[in-house]
């Protein structure tokens, strides 16, 4: 088990890494505002959630591997990169009305939401590399069981991003309520998650 000690020092870190302005919080942000505050917590959960895919790579080593491969980590970040960017053409596409206060388009339900959030961040190589990075950080190896308190420090950054980003998509939601009582405010919000999505996916094909 983490001593308390170990587990404080970690989790500050934590928070301050998942407050700091970044692509899931963009995301989380850009999609809360377009189609409200539900839609933003579902899908910052599922982004929240993401990370225990990573947490278990970390903790069977898959990801050295995939960080030593240079073409499984050039596959894995073009998956990630055109994802995001059909992400970001779908809400290009939208008339609005996913938004609150939209017109007759079907929202997205909040089940497609999260599971849309659990891939986008499940499927992101720089997430990878940053749990390989930083969960063995804090790992006390006079303890022994590296595996297992990699783990337990994966599951106490899940913890703390699930809190953080439901609260940036709740909050974001409501400032989307306000907006969309503005005449076609919904499209153009729906306009800037969609440019968000793309931005962001462009950045990741691109950048080393």
């Amino acid at each position: 088990m983490l001593t308390p000690d170990q587990a404080l020092a970690f989790l500050a870190a934590a928070v301050l890494i998942t407050l700091a302005p970044g692509p899931d919080n963009l995301m989380v942000l850009g999609l809360g505002m377009a189609r409200g505050r539900q839609a933003g917590v579902s899908f910052g959960l599922g982004c929240a959630l993401g990370c225990l895919s990573h947490t278990l790579l970390a903790v069977l080593g898959i990801s050295a591997l995939i960080a030593a491969s240079a073409t499984a980590f050039l596959a894995l970040k073009i998956v990630g990169g055109l994802y995001l960017l059909w992400l970001g053409v779908q809400a290009l596409k939208s008339r609005g009305g996913g938004a609150p206060g939209g017109g007759n388009a079907a929202p997205i339900s909040l089940p497609r939401l999260f599971a849309k959030g659990l891939l986008a961040n499940a499927i992101n190589p720089k997430v990878l590399l940053f749990f390989l990075a930083f969960l063995p950080q804090f790992v006390a190896t006079d303890r022994g069981n590296g595996p297992i308190q990699i783990a337990q420090l994966g599951v106490l950054f899940t913890l703390q991003a699930a809190l953080l980003f439901a609260s940036l998509g709740y909050f974001a939601g409501h400032v989307g309520r306000w907006l969309a009582r503005t005449p076609r405010a919904s499209l153009w919000l729906d306009r800037t998650a969609g440019g968000i999505f793309v931005a962001l996916g462009i950045r990741l094909l691109f950048t080393r």
